[in-house]
């Protein structure tokens, strides 16, 4: 962000349609400038590295290169950009497989300009925020043997978070900024941030949205 406190946003998505109406959305609102639009995950890594947005909002079905490999480039490539994944699409396996690949925060299209505004300005501040429905699906993973045998394995695997840690990985989970987690748990915001590196190390991430997605498929929250 620079120091007029501007956020510059990259849209990603194949629909014209859908980029004009996010186009207009961010022209009217304050704060925000549109840096570039991108029909493809291909052409989003293109322009991401040549006019350095603060955020992109990434569709996950694309041609040429799909937002899920956009995301994992990006997130390898240019960590420092971040991404909200925005879709029509209600499927719980691409929304843990994007946020476990570098997203900061999923939203459907049919999600209200606030939340859209509040989702971007927390990514920006390396902070998760899921719409309500959206995380209670995210932290109820399906019954399969697969995930119970996963979870069973969570809880008895050597590397388990201590106490602390879980009462930091829920308040993050519920949405909670790190001043707010320090005030709750009444600790230092410098402590809750190395906890956080803890748990990033022990489920072997380096977001909050990743470490929320893990967290949740491997039955911890």
């Amino acid at each position: 962000m620079n120091d007029a406190r501007t956020i510059r946003v990259l849209i990603a998505d194949d629909h014209l349609i859908v980029r004009q109406g996010l186009r207009l959305i961010l022209e009217t609102e304050p704060g925000f400038d549109l840096v570039g639009e991108a029909e493809n995950g291909a052409e989003a890594l293109r322009l991401c590295a040549e006019r350095q947005p603060d955020v992109v909002l990434m569709d996950l079905r694309m041609p040429v290169m799909d937002g899920l490999a956009a995301i994992e480039h990006l997130h390898q490539e240019q960590p420092h950009i971040s991404v909200v994944i925005l879709t029509t699409f209600n499927e719980d396996d691409l929304m843990r497989r994007g946020l476990q690949a570098g997203a900061r925060g999923y939203l459907l299209k049919d999600t209200d300009r606030r939340t859209l505004f509040d989702t971007i300005r927390a990514a920006v501040r390396g902070e998760t925020l899921l719409r309500p429905d959206i995380l209670a699906r995210l932290l109820s993973p399906s019954e399969t043997p697969a995930a119970t045998t996963a979870r069973q394995a969570a809880r008895g695997e050597s590397l388990a978070l201590s106490e602390r840690e879980m009462e930091v990985l829920q308040a993050v989970a519920r949405g909670e900024r790190s001043k707010e987690v320090a005030a709750r748990l009444g600790i230092s915001e410098r402590t809750v941030k190395a906890h956080l590196a803890s748990i990033y190390n022990k489920l072997g991430v380096d977001s909050r949205a990743a470490a929320i997605a893990t967290a949740a498929q491997k039955g911890l929250l």
